[in-house]
């Protein structure tokens, strides 16, 4: 009887390559914010962050095709990798950069910490799944307690900001169910590749027509660089070689902390301060997605 065991020193690669690609994702809501700035001292527009970040993704990935020689993608994979386009790399960082603008990024890693379990709800829905009680339990405390500290941050009140969140959540949530179909006929890697690529000169032109007028800080564009690079594009080789060495099953889980690695970096690049309610927040959100993940979720049977 043969069983597929991995060897500890291959998991333990893929375990520190699915952190360091989870670590460069948490890094990019202080960068982000980095670069569009706050309403009170503006930098970079969210429209060219987003494009521009895009567009050096683009660049980066049309060379990697063509060194790998990769053929293009078979023509059924297309509406799933346009939906994927439209929420990972248009729908998320825009309203993800807008929302920056008013809200910092030690507080947005709070609200989008809960895009795993979003995920899963959307997939499951998507997929016409069956999640139990405990799974909604979990989907229904954890938005409680996300609404409750955007509120609460809110001086009372749901802000744009918060709304401009859920809205990247949502967002990225069913782009993410895009790329999962792609996914599953060819390499993960190559079908981010893929939109990117083909993507490229739209965004080339709005980077163009959205080039900024204002003088902004060599930070902010340093910034926009980094983020076209690292979340947009390495990240995800890491990650997907990540899950591959190490077992999507156990790699995955280093996903949780990765609303506590975006608290811990708002300190030393967005310069922001961590108060007591903002860190217990994200505590609790990381154990409801944990205990979320535990909760069974069943595949509807189908009728004869």
């Amino acid at each position: 009887m043969g069983i597929n065991i991995i060897p500890r020193t291959k998991e333990s690669k893929g375990m520190l390559l699915g952190f360091l690609g989870v670590f460069i994702f948490a890094t990019s809501l202080p960068v982000t914010r980095l670069a569009v700035g706050d309403v009170s001292n503006p930098q970079l527009s969210p429209i060219f962050v987003t494009a521009g970040r895009a567009a050096i993704g683009g660049i980066l990935s049309v060379l990697y095709l063509f060194y790998i020689r990769s053929q293009l993608p078979p023509r059924e994979l297309w509406p799933s990798m346009t939906i994927s386009g439209l929420g990972t790399v248009v729908g998320f960082p825009i309203f993800l950069a807008l929302a920056l603008r008013e809200v910092n990024s030690a507080h947005a890693a709070v609200v989008t910490g809960m895009l795993p379990l979003a995920t899963a709800l959307c997939a499951s829905l998507y997929f016409k799944q069956k999640p139990s009680w405990q799974f909604w339990a979990c989907a229904i405390l954890g938005t409680s307690l996300v609404l409750m500290f955007a509120v609460y941050k809110g001086d009372g009140k749901l802000t744009a900001g918060y709304w401009l969140l859920l809205a990247a959540i949502l967002s990225a949530a069913i782009g993410y169910i895009g790329g999962a179909k792609a996914s599953a006929v060819i390499p993960a890697s190559q079908v981010i590749c893929w939109i990117l690529a083909t993507s490229l000169i739209p965004i080339l032109f709005i980077c163009l027509v959205f080039w900024p007028s204002n003088t902004a800080s060599w930070q902010a564009w340093s910034a926009v660089t980094y983020l076209g690079a690292f979340p947009m594009w390495l990240g995800f080789f890491a990650w997907y070689r990540g899950l591959v060495m190490g077992g999507t099953v156990r790699v995955s889980q280093v996903q949780l902390v990765q609303p506590f690695l975006a608290l811990l970096c708002a300190v030393p690049i967005a310069g922001e301060r961590l108060d007591s309610i903002t860190i217990l927040f994200s505590l609790m959100v990381i154990l409801i997605v944990y205990l979320s993940k535990k909760a069974p979720i069943n595949q509807e049977k189908k009728s004869a």
